[in-house]
């Protein structure tokens, strides 16, 4: 029994000069042995969210972020405390977090915007949206851009136009960004033709339904059930005649090309009628009149 307890006493001595320096091992293992159960359950809950390889790697790069940062920290928690001077600990995290958040500003609230982004998904890769008047397709989203595939911008249509833009994850909370795909690729659209006062107007508005539906009719077998399919007319005045506007649903990604060719067909349908006119500007209207007069 003696034996043992000289032992220990032994051992106590040994390593009693060294207390400090194990008690601070300690609290190091322990608390990055909770933080690393803590971070396996974040990411765990982020790639639950992700379904590309672009969103798995951001979701990696955003948990070894956070590792490193976790590890710098302790790293100035363990030198203050074996240094003794614990008290200087509150000033140093105070000065860093006053730095860091100067210098980090839109990267941090990047990082926070591509959380909100990952985890309530307002949008996703391959949405059509429109953020700060430019409408696109979002090709990826990283930790800190949206990268969109922009329709219009140096064209009047609705076609790529072949360049990329790239917004901060962090413009979520800046503007307003509109999706247009969250529920399904179908908005409303219209078509829009002025005829002169004279014209038969019932007659055209009748013939710009028809030719919408001429043209709609093989793109309705892809329509969900609850998708309207009808297409329906409303009217403007103006000085110079009466505009029809042809609204009807279409698939987002094929706008351009079904708006085209539904003008093609009022116009082949219109043209064909003799109780109907194509309505020109103030002036041309005024100089037809005079010459029909003299």
């Amino acid at each position: 029994m003696s034996f043992y307890s000289n032992f220990y006493d032994d051992i106590v001595a040994v390593l009693l000069p060294y207390a400090s320096i194990i008690y601070l091992l300690l609290i190091i293992a322990i608390t990055s042995l909770i933080f690393g159960i803590i971070l396996k359950l974040v990411k765990r809950r982020l790639l639950k969210n992700v379904k590309s390889k672009e969103h798995r790697s951001t979701v990696t790069m955003f948990i070894d972020l956070l590792k490193y940062t976790f590890l710098i920290f302790l790293l100035i928690v363990a030198v203050s405390l074996y240094s003794g001077k614990l008290g200087d600990l509150g000033f140093i995290a105070g000065l860093l977090t006053v730095a860091l958040g100067w210098a980090l500003q839109r990267p941090i609230s990047g990082v926070v915007a591509w959380l909100i982004i990952v985890t309530r998904r307002p949008f996703h890769v391959e949405d059509y949206v429109s953020i700060k008047n430019v409408e696109g397709v979002i090709t990826n989203i990283t930790l800190s851009h949206i990268i969109v595939n922009e329709v219009g911008g140096t064209i009047s249509g609705k076609e790529y136009s072949g360049r990329t833009v790239m917004f901060p994850t962090s413009v979520i909370f800046e503007e307003a960004v509109i999706n247009f795909t969250q529920k399904d690729e179908f908005i409303m659209d219209e078509v829009t033709v002025t005829i002169t006062y004279e014209s038969n107007l019932a007659k055209a508005e009748g013939l710009v339904k028809d030719a919408v539906t001429t043209i709609l009719t093989p793109y309705w077998e892809r329509y969900p059930s609850s998708q309207k399919k009808e297409p329906y007319t409303r009217l403007k005045f103006y000085d110079v005649g009466v505009s029809l506007i042809a609204r009807f649903s279409v698939n987002i990604y094929e706008r351009d090309t079904v708006e085209t060719d539904i003008r093609r067909e009022i116009w082949k349908q219109l043209t064909k009628a003799n109780d109907i006119e194509f309505a020109s500007t103030a002036a041309n209207y005024f100089f037809k009149n005079q010459e029909e007069h003299q």
